[in-house]
């Protein structure tokens, strides 16, 4: 056996293997480049959707829900909150989300609770306008049911 298999042969399938699979990651990585711009219209990006952004991060949301599959699984799903809830309609959606922020946390006995985060209208009207965006990104019809 062992004058079938040589350290040669082994260096070759190793050095050729590697540079395989790193060419094939950066064909992946450019296919990926190539195609996110289609995808995530980062052209719709609003200031009230960065600060939107930047209010989900200050108070950890993804620390309890997740946004198209990234995130904890303690709380619902929110990539798709808007299409849930909002009847495809903004402003409805901005008078749910302002409605549901006030009323947190629930009274519901044996439910896990949202914490009460004291937002002002204009910073749930931010997060809204962030989950907007977000339920526009084309992301392969995430997640696979309606309620996340």
């Amino acid at each position: 056996m062992p004058e079938l298999f040589t350290k040669g042969m082994a260096r070759n399938i190793y050095y050729g293997g590697g540079f395989f699979f790193l060419l094939l990651l950066l064909g992946l990585t450019l296919d990926t480049l190539r195609a996110l711009p289609q995808r995530d219209h980062r052209e719709n990006i609003t200031e009230s959707v960065a600060r939107g952004k930047a209010v989900w991060e200050e108070n950890n949301c993804i620390g309890c829900h997740s946004l198209m599959g990234e995130g904890a699984y303690f709380a619902p799903e929110l990539g798709n909150v808007f299409d849930r809830y909002g009847n495809g309609s903004e402003e409805a959606f901005g008078q749910f989300m302002q409605a549901w922020m006030q009323m947190q946390p629930m009274p519901t006995e044996g439910r896990r609770k949202m914490p009460q985060f004291h937002l002002s209208q204009e910073q749930v009207d931010d997060l809204s306008a962030f989950l907007i965006w977000t339920s526009r990104i084309n992301d392969n019809d995430w997640p696979p049911n309606r309620e996340g």
